[in-house]
């Protein structure tokens, strides 16, 4: 998997990230949430699956490919 780094909203490039992939998904980098609360309303969490926190403006840069590729 090749990853292209999209964008981050934290100072000096660390998490969180987001990332595209060359297999049409995305990656990101975030806080493992470890919340015993939140991990509860959590479903169908797979083993090897893994959840993490992002502020919502991350998203911004997570825009559709306009190069029709």
């Amino acid at each position: 998997m090749k990853l292209r780094f999209l964008g981050s909203t934290s100072d000096g490039g660390a998490c969180p990230t987001l990332y595209e992939t060359d297999r049409g998904t995305f990656v990101v980098q975030g806080d493992e949430v470890t919340d015993p609360e939140a991990l509860a309303e959590l479903r169908n969490v797979l083993p090897g699956e893994s959840v993490v926190e992002i502020p919502k403006e991350l998203l911004r840069f997570a825009k559709p490919d306009e190069s029709g590729a």
